[in-house]
């Protein structure tokens, strides 16, 4: 497990160029050049030269790259979350969650490959974590229910905003090809062979729009039917309303 750097370690410092150098510069610019030119941009030379320092210098906030990883994906949790409230119904806070997740993912597209899948250990992910698993407290599950059934939603919710965000991440043509083959290939494949494909020809365009919200709605639909407090929820109705 990374050690984070000690606060001392981390007071604002300038660059060569006159700049305040602080945790949060360095993770404001990482994320703009993983968003120009990719995660393969994540080096501390290459970070190093767009803040116009030493790149030793910034170990004095990040132990190695991989620690600068997890305060990347700690950054895109707070900027969701950012004034989010949870109300009393619970099922419209898990909800407004999950659409937050996928927003701040879809902000940052190329970022969300390298933080999806991290435990961050910091602040603004243990916040969501408290509030999430709180949410299903209030719902009426046992402490080891609400665990283990906010791991399944959380766990559903990032794996659809991160296939969301790569595709978004996509070059344009290759967006644009996959969108077309529901439109071209899918349409004319053979009615003896694919019967079912057939059978739902028209629809099948409304694939290229991705499943986040059907695949939310599912999943909070079977949390309302189990919840022990299922009368306290305001009932799972349309996204956004």
């Amino acid at each position: 497990m990374t050690t984070r750097v000690p606060p001392e370690r981390r007071r604002r410092r300038p660059t060569r160029s006159g700049v305040l150098l602080s945790e949060e510069l360095i993770v404001q610019t990482a994320l703009r050049l993983i968003g120009e030119h990719g995660p393969e941009a994540l080096s501390v030379r290459r970070l190093g030269a767009a803040l116009g320092c030493d790149p030793t210098a910034l170990y004095r906030y990040f132990h190695d790259t991989d620690d600068l990883v997890l305060a990347i994906a700690d950054r895109i949790i707070g900027d969701a979350m950012e004034g989010f409230a949870p109300g009393d119904d619970w099922v419209a806070s898990l909800r407004e969650m999950a659409l937050r997740v996928r927003a701040g993912y879809l902000a940052h597209p190329r970022a969300a490959a390298l933080a999806a899948h991290r435990v961050t250990r910091r602040r603004n992910e243990i916040r969501a974590v408290d509030m999430g698993i709180g949410l299903l407290l209030t719902a009426g599950f046992e402490p080891s229910a609400a665990a283990r059934l906010y791991l399944a939603f959380i766990d559903t919710v990032l794996s659809h905003a991160a296939a969301e965000a790569a595709f978004k991440a996509l070059p344009r043509p290759q967006r644009e090809a996959d969108q077309r083959a529901w439109r071209n290939v899918y349409q004319d494949l053979d009615p003896s062979t694919y019967p079912a494909l057939t059978a739902v020809r028209q629809e099948l365009p409304g694939m290229a729009d991705g499943s986040f919200e059907e695949a939310v709605e599912l999943l909070l639909e079977a949390l309302a039917a189990r919840a022990p407090r299922n009368g306290a929820a305001g009932g799972v109705g349309a996204v956004g309303g």
